[in-house]
C-alpha cells in the first residue's frame, strides 16, 4: 500500500505510513479493540479510520497526546484535535487518516464500526 501524502506544510519522509506510525502509537499505548476502516470510496472526509478505546478517561486522553505527539515528531505536521479535555472521546483529524479514542463506554454508544460498515473485534464469530 502506498504511504499517505503528509498535511499541507508538513516534511514527512515518504517512505513513512501515516496509518503506520498512529497504530504504532495507539498499539504501544495498551489501547484496546482497535479498528480499521477503509473509508475510500464511502466519503470524501478520509482515506482511513481508526477507532480504538482506552480504559479510562485518562487513558483516552494518554493515548490521544501519544498520537498527536507521534505524528508531528514524524513530521506529519501538527493534526487537528477535538475532545481532549473531556477525553470521552477525541477525534484526531491527520488529514487522510481519522482516529476516533473513545472511553468504551461512550464507543458503544456511538458505535461508529456499525455507521461505517465495519466489525468490533469483539463482534466476530470466532
Amino acid at each position: 500500500m502506498n504511504p499517505l501524502p503528509p498535511l499541507a506544510g508538513a516534511d514527512a519522509p515518504a517512505q513513512e505510513d501515516i496509518r503506520a506510525v498512529a497504530l504504532a502509537s495507539i498499539e504501544d499505548m495498551k489501547a484496546e479493540n482497535t479498528v480499521e476502516i477503509d473509508l475510500a470510496g464511502k466519503t470524501s472526509l478520509a482515506d482511513t479510520m481508526i477507532v480504538t478505546s482506552g480504559r479510562s478517561d485518562r487513558h483516552v486522553g494518554a493515548i490521544a497526546e501519544r498520537v498527536i505527539k507521534d505524528l508531528k515528531d514524524k513530521g506529519f505536521g501538527n493534526a487537528r484535535v477535538e475532545g481532549l479535555p473531556a477525553c470521552d472521546w477525541v477525534l484526531i483529524d491527520a488529514g487522510d487518516v481519522l482516529i476516533h479514542v473513545f472511553r468504551p463506554e461512550v464507543r458503544g454508544f456511538y458505535n461508529l464500526e456499525k455507521m461505517w460498515g465495519a466489525d468490533r473485534p469483539q463482534d466476530r464469530a470466532s
